[in-house]
């Protein structure tokens, strides 16, 4: 498929692109022909006579489709994503001035939107907007770079194209880029690096590359590379093009090209040897002309790069300083250059009238309409749902059906969103992402148009590993808490809000300190609720380690009917690598007990395994099975069932050898070499396994696997271990047993409340 297809009539460019008409300031001739602009006029001239010979006629959305791009940047903590995002939003004309991300001039960047984001320096919520350069349309979603944010990270991962790897050219491949970069694997999304703050003290670009290589197993070459370093970082080399690269003006807006220097020729041509040996391991192409050391044009690379990105073997590496404005605007090349269109990306959707089977979505606005409701946002004027349209066409006053709940809904306004400012639109095609309003819906939800029942891949949700007990201080906010409370979990999926049977208190779960805090301090500035909150709670849960029979006669009479149930079987416990937690099997053969009580039964014992009798948290990864009963012909009703299931359960439990399963998260540790013994000791007092110690430059990089339980306040005693100094990161890995000791201390402590309730 040529990349350019021959223009669409003026009419469906102005309805298409009314938006962009603007073309970019930083487009200069110069530019142009370094992104590879000439080169692609060329080859869209040379398309066009090849189809105008065939008499072939493309569709009328096809060029508007090959000039949009889905992108999103991610990274680790301080990694410098956000303030990447506030140049792009700078030089693609979005906004006129730049601010810097704490707020230090009390306006903040534009993407981090909420108060508390610009008072920590940090991005929350995945903010999404969209700019256009050099006439395309880029769509942008900011993410957040802390572990306990994931599930933002893997929702806009899930409706992106490609992506932006961001990395600091002092810190390396971190823990959370290790994860970022997981998620994009998981998720299938190309992407491009980009090595960040060369004018710092320490940039070593060439060390975090081969870090890449080796942590991440990146398929990757540097497409740029610097001209000087720390302050002496002058400006970049183009290794595609073979051009020098300076950024004049103010704020870097003026992209001037030059020379390579005369001392660097050397090197520059060693480095574009090194980047076209790398893409021709994985592109034929130019594994040819390179095998037949036949000269390797421009043009020719580029090409060859884009194919192998797209096809996910290669990653191109981009070198910069966003903060001192270098870099960013040959990076925005590069995304319309190597990453893919919508079009050029394999999405799939579930047919639930076929079994689920997979369909592949084609991209294309004339298909029936497809999209998906990835993050949704109280605004001021209701519910904001983000969808991303897989196909189709979404207009104004059209009416779409939300396939999980079967429910038919006008689409009331239409807008496009830049942050938390939005503006109105009438109608939006397959490959964009817009916001509606006033469509009531969970996230994750399929929208269609009524002619097909898609529902595109459910996202993984992981599993929230802590608990807190918060309850409102007066009585009177009450409402306004429910209302919190309601709007976060629709927000969050990560985010739970459960009730205590016991103690009556309102327990929220989620993925560890940090998000917790976070709720309870946007509880407190958006909806005025000040929360008294508990000690945290660790979600541990239970299960058996062998197999044990029950068989149980529940039997009442009380005057009138009576209640009567027996069930026999056996419970074990599940493989260790099943997918399911629970599961139940009737193998009774004949009519024992009639098969209307059988769901009863199922419903009563999974009633019983959400308490175990050790510390009455669920049981987990249990199979119980049904092989025999009795039941009486009057006497015998559900209920009976339900209570001879939830007793069995019991009774056989303990004979089934119970343990408590503790979550363990994956630690890792960045601490100066002179601390590592004394933080590797009190790893191993927090019964923590230390599962591999690194050593970079002067720092010690310690990975550890330590029971949530051990860690809570782990950042206040790590600070004053290291002087301060030392930082860390941790992430849920798995619930593990605890040892046997452990197990008596929380067993004797949850009979020591039970006993004082």
């Amino acid at each position: 498929m040529p990349r350019f297809p021959p223009s669409p009539s003026p009419n469906h460019l102005l309805r298409l692109f009314s938006s962009s008409n603007k073309r970019s300031s930083s487009s200069s001739p110069t530019a142009a022909l370094l992104s590879g602009d000439f080169h692609l006029r060329q080859q869209f001239s040379s398309g066009n006579a090849a189809r105008a010979a065939k008499g072939e006629k493309e569709p009328w959305w096809k060029e508007s489709m090959n000039r949009v791009r889905n992108i999103g940047i991610s990274a680790h903590i301080d990694s410098g994503k956000t303030t990447l995002t506030e140049r792009v939003l700078f030089y693609t004309g979005r906004i006129h001035e730049i601010h810097e991300v704490r707020g230090r001039d009390g306006v903040g960047a534009k993407m981090d939107s909420m108060d508390l984001e610009r008072e920590k320096g940090i991005t929350i919520q995945s903010a999404a907007t969209y700019c256009t350069w050099k006439d395309y349309k880029v769509n942008i979603i900011d993410t957040p770079g802390h572990v306990d944010f994931t599930i933002e990270v893997e929702r806009a991962l899930r409706v992106l194209d490609g992506a932006i790897l961001v990395l600091c050219s002092v810190g390396g491949v971190q823990s959370q880029s290790i994860t970022v970069d997981r998620q994009m694997r998981r998720y299938e999304v190309p992407r491009v690096a980009f090595i960040n703050k060369l004018d710092r003290m320490g940039a070593d670009p060439w060390k975090v590359l081969s870090q890449a290589r080796a942590k991440l197993r990146h398929h990757s070459a540097a497409v740029q590379m610097p001209i000087g370093l720390e302050e002496n970082f002058k400006g970049l080399i183009d290794l595609v093009h073979s051009k020098a690269i300076f950024f004049h003006g103010s704020s870097g807006e003026n992209v001037v090209a030059g020379d390579i220097p005369a001392d660097m020729e050397e090197l520059v041509a060693e480095k574009r040897r090194e980047l076209i040996e790398t893409v021709s391991e994985v592109d034929d192409v130019l594994a040819e002309k390179f095998l037949n050391d036949e000269p390797v044009t421009a043009a020719e690379l580029e090409e060859a790069i884009r194919r192998a990105t797209i096809a996910q073997k290669f990653v191109p590496v981009f070198m910069g300083s966003a903060f001192k404005n270098k870099g960013v605007q040959p990076l925005l090349d590069g995304v319309l250059s190597y990453l893919p269109c919508p079009t050029e990306v394999n999405n799939y959707a579930l047919d639930q009238n076929n079994e689920e089977e997979k369909v592949t979505l084609t991209g294309s606005p004339d298909g029936p309409l497809v999209a998906l409701a990835f993050k949704l946002e109280e605004g001021r004027f209701g519910q904001l749902t983000y969808l991303r349209i897989y196909e189709g066409v979404i207009k104004k006053g059209d009416f779409i059906i939300n396939v999980n709940t079967k429910k038919r809904i006008k689409v009331p306004r239409l807008v496009r969103m830049h942050s938390n400012d939005m503006e109105d639109i009438q109608e939006a095609h397959a490959g964009e992402i817009v916001a509606v309003f006033g469509v009531d819906c969970a996230s994750g939800d399929t929208f269609t148009d009524g002619s097909v029942r898609y529902t595109m891949t459910s996202m993984s949700v992981p599993e929230p590993v802590m608990s807190l007990a918060v309850q409102p201080v007066s009585k009177d906010s009450g409402g306004q808490f429910s209302k919190a409370l309601s709007r976060f979990t629709r927000e969050d999926p990560t985010f739970r809000v459960g009730l205590d049977p016991e103690s009556n208190q309102t327990i929220i779960s989620g993925m560890g300190e940090l998000h917790l805090d976070i709720y309870i301090e946007r509880m407190r500035r958006e909806y005025k609720v000040d929360a008294t909150v508990g000690k945290p709670r660790v979600n541990f849960r239970e299960t058996i380690t062998q197999r044990a029979e029950f068989d149980y006669l529940h039997k009442k009479q009380s005057g009138g009917a009576g209640q009567y149930g027996r069930v026999t079987g056996y419970v074990e416990p599940l493989p260790a690598d099943s997918k399911e937690k629970f599961e139940f099997e009737n193998m009774i053969v004949g009519q024992a007990i009639p098969s209307g009580f059988i769901p009863a039964i199922e419903k009563g014992f999974k009633e019983a395994a959400n308490s175990g009798s050790l510390i009455g948290h669920p049981v987990e990864n249990i199979r119980i099975v049904l092989t025999d009963g009795a039941s009486h012909a009057v006497d015998s009703s559900e209920l009976a069932f339900k209570m001879a299931a939830i007793y069995a359960f019991r009774l056989c439990y303990t004979a089934a050898k119970p343990v408590i399963l503790e979550p363990v998260m994956l630690v890792e540790l960045k601490v100066p070499t002179e601390f590592q013994g004394t933080v590797a000791g009190d790893i191993n007092k927090r019964k923590g396994i230390i599962v591999g110690n690194d050593q970079e430059g002067d720092d010690s990089v310690i990975q550890a696997h330590v029971p949530l339980n051990n860690m809570f306040g782990y950042s206040t005693s790590l600070r004053s271990m290291t002087q301060g100094k030392g930082e860390f990161t941790m992430e849920y890995k798995e619930h593990c047993a605890v040892s046997n000791d452990v197990q008596t201390q929380l067993v004797n402590a949850h009979n020591a409340t039970k006993a004082t309730d």
